[in-house]
């Protein structure tokens, strides 16, 4: 049973062909087969219980042990139990991110859980509710209330949530909101290709930009117009970041690689359907040399977030990377994972805490994101 449902999801998303020219139908189909094979097997009996979901019994995969699986839970238990009455995550300066909120509904779409159905569902339907609610009318989703690393960082991954949402909830606002959200990014696109902090069209920076062009293939994955040619001028900024060490410099002008950057930008190139090339085996040559070593401690800066974008990178290369990379990231994630269940991060635990399960749930491939 387990094999003939990844065998259905996997025969609809060959379907979808080129990640930047599928629609919004097929987007729901995926979800709709998932929701009805779980009523079928719910009612064969094959479910453990009333409250098990699709992850844990027929997305179980070789790559995640029963430790991981206990961490995963231990996370999830975490996340569930720190969202405010209004929906939101995050906590001191940064509660009511709505960048935090967007990841931590993320890793709920992640377990299996749809807005308003799941083991989660209530959870997602209230972050869902929150990051609609700090839409602009002009398209930005900001909370001028809470701290922020940069209004177009919460703006991305506020619009990549609601991409993930989109044919999984019934909000009548929710593709005007993601609609003008997507035009706001396609509007304050700089002459080189890229963005940065402000939704202005100034300067750019690889990290930004890469969490905006994430935000429209998911979009444009659920059916949403973006033009090509905002997807090529992407792409020819990214390319210009590459260092000769097959890492990834801040900006297009001289500088040094870094992990974190470099990831993000591994996983641009991907999602623009170039998987091969020497750009592709220099980057993915440079993140190897990060893979966790057991009892080898790094001063990582940006580690959650490193790793969140990496996992994505290896998976989409796939092969001796994914079997080198994944096992070790998993181990070490569950060496970090504190006693109540979250992973520390400056920001804040549910952002740290988001992003782990983000990491370790990505072999359930729920999200169409993480879809290779």
């Amino acid at each position: 049973m387990r094999v003939c449902f990844t065998n259905m999801v996997s025969s609809i998303s060959a379907a979808r062909g080129f990640k930047w020219h599928s629609d919004a139908a097929m987007h729901c189909l995926k979800w709709n087969i998932a929701l009805v094979l779980l009523g079928v097997f719910a009612g064969c009996g094959l479910l453990r219980s009333s409250g098990a979901t699709l992850a844990e019994n027929v997305g179980r995969v070789d790559w995640l042990t029963p430790d991981a699986e206990k961490s995963i839970e231990r996370g999830l238990v975490y996340l569930a139990s720190h969202q405010h009455p209004d929906g939101s995550f995050g906590s001191g300066a940064y509660r009511g991110n709505v960048a935090v909120t967007s990841l931590a509904g993320m890793a709920f779409l992640a377990e299996g859980s749809l807005p308003g159905r799941g083991r989660f569902g209530k959870e997602l339907s209230r972050a869902l509710d929150y990051v609609l609610g700090q839409c602009r009318e002009n398209g930005l989703i900001l909370n001028v209330g809470a701290a922020s690393r940069g209004p177009m960082y919460e703006h991305g991954f506020a619009t990549l949530f609601l991409a993930e949402c989109w044919g999984s909830s019934s909000r009548p606002d929710l593709k005007d909101k993601l609609t003008r959200a997507v035009r706001l990014i396609v509007n304050t696109q700089n002459d080189e290709g890229g963005w940065r902090y402000q939704p202005q069209k100034l300067d750019a920076d690889i990290s930004v930009t890469v969490c905006q062009i994430m935000a429209l293939r998911a979009a444009r994955n659920a059916g949403i117009y973006v033009p090509k040619t905002t997807v090529d001028r992407c792409v020819a900024y990214v390319r210009r970041c590459q260092n000769p060490d097959g890492g990834f410099r801040y900006m297009t002008v001289p500088g040094e690689s870094a992990f974190a950057r470099s990831a993000a930008a591994m996983v641009a190139l991907f999602s623009a359907g170039i998987y091969e090339g020497e750009e592709i085996d220099r980057g993915i040559n440079y993140l190897l040399r990060f893979v966790p070593e057991p009892g080898v401690i790094r001063q990582e800066p940006y580690y959650y977030y490193g790793h969140y974008y990496c996992v994505q990178a290896m998976w989409q290369k796939g092969g001796a990377a994914w079997h080198r990379y994944f096992p070790a990231i998993r181990d070490d994630l569950i060496a970090r994972q504190q006693p109540d269940g979250s992973w520390s991060d400056p920001i804040s635990p549910e952002l740290g805490t988001a992003m782990a399960l983000l990491v370790l749930q990505l072999p359930y491939q729920y999200l169409p994101i993480f879809e290779r």
